[in-house]
């Protein structure tokens, strides 16, 4: 059965103020073209910390929890979902978050520079029965970048809002990303394959 015709008298929640993930989550909804079944946007104020000794893996996960139980039970009636994301990249085991200036990004793309690294999203599903997470890996190679890509990339492209420093979508993606292995969606913010077989279950 098509998600369309099970999720139709369902009022759903997206608790991500990304772009992407609106237009990702639109399309993953969308049962013909330029038609989606329609959702709302509701951003929640939530400090993202996590436990220290929490493996890394495991963070994504546990950050798209907290955003979901940001939400009040008043705000969840019978028939609404919510759906909450959080992406990491991580690099030698070590997460890079978003960068707080112009030099933080030059320095992770540096860093992500003709190396491997891993791009994970948790998804959490919250009802006002159950709540359920899950998360997706990517695997992302970068070929080697010269200085002048990457501060041509940081001073047009500004990616501050961005783990990693980069979005896939964009020119760095373009002439930079010689492979991925799993989902590219997954690297933009949102594994929607994963996120339309889960919603099929989470809904059944």
């Amino acid at each position: 059965m098509l998600l369309e015709n099970k999720i139709k008298d369902y009022h759903i929640i997206l608790g991500s103020q990304s772009p992407r993930r609106h237009d990702l989550l639109a399309g993953v909804l969308s049962s013909e073209l330029n038609v989606h079944h329609p959702f709302e946007i509701v951003i929640k104020d939530v400090e993202e910390i996590y436990p220290e000794e929490m493996p890394v893996s495991e963070v994504p996960g546990y950050l798209a929890e907290l955003k979901a139980k940001a939400f009040s039970p008043s705000e969840i009636k019978k028939n609404t979902i919510i759906i909450t994301a959080d992406t990491i990249v991580l690099l030698n085991g070590k997460i890079l978050g978003k960068p707080a200036s112009a030099q933080d990004a030059v320095a992770m793309l540096k860093s992500l520079s003709g190396n491997r690294h891993e791009v994970i999203t948790g998804i959490c599903l919250r009802s006002a029965r159950k709540m359920q997470v899950f998360s997706d890996r990517s695997e992302v190679w970068f070929r080697h970048l010269s200085m002048k890509e990457i501060r041509f990339y940081v001073d047009h492209f500004k990616p501050f809002d961005k783990a990693g420093a980069y979005g896939v979508q964009e020119w760095i993606g373009y002439i930079g990303i010689e492979k991925i292995e799993g989902s590219y969606f997954n690297v933009m913010g949102l594994p929607t394959q994963q996120l339309y077989i889960e919603l099929l279950k989470f809904i059944s």
